[in-house]
C-alpha cells in the first residue's frame, strides 16, 4: 500500500531527500507521497525510510491505495 503523510506533517524537510524514487514533493501545505510513485522502498531498504526519519510520526499506510507485493514490484519496475 502506498504511504500518506498527515495533516500532522511540521515541514520538517527530512523525508523528501530520503525517498529513492522521488515520490515525495512539497504540496500546497505539506508534503505529499505520489501513490504512483511510491513503493515503500521496497527494492531499495527493508524499511520505508520517510517513515524511519520523520520525527513526528505522521506517515501513515494510505488507505486510498491497496496494494500486494506483486503490484509494488509492478511499480518499481516500471520506475527503473
Amino acid at each position: 500500500m502506498a504511504l500518506l503523510i498527515t495533516k500532522d506533517c511540521i515541514n520538517c524537510d527530512m523525508c523528501e531527500p530520503e525517498c529513492p524514487n522521488q515520490a515525495i514533493y512539497m504540496g500546497k501545505k505539506i508534503y505529499e507521497i505520489d501513490p504512483a510513485k511510491c513503493t515503500e522502498c521496497i527494492g531499495h531498504y527493508d524499511e520505508p525510510q520517510c517513515v524511519e526519519c520523520c520525527p513526528i510520526d505522521c506517515v501513515k499506510p494510505d488507505p486510498a491505495h491497496p496494494e500486494t507485493e506483486e503490484t509494488i514490484f509492478t511499480k518499481l519496475k516500471n520506475l527503473n
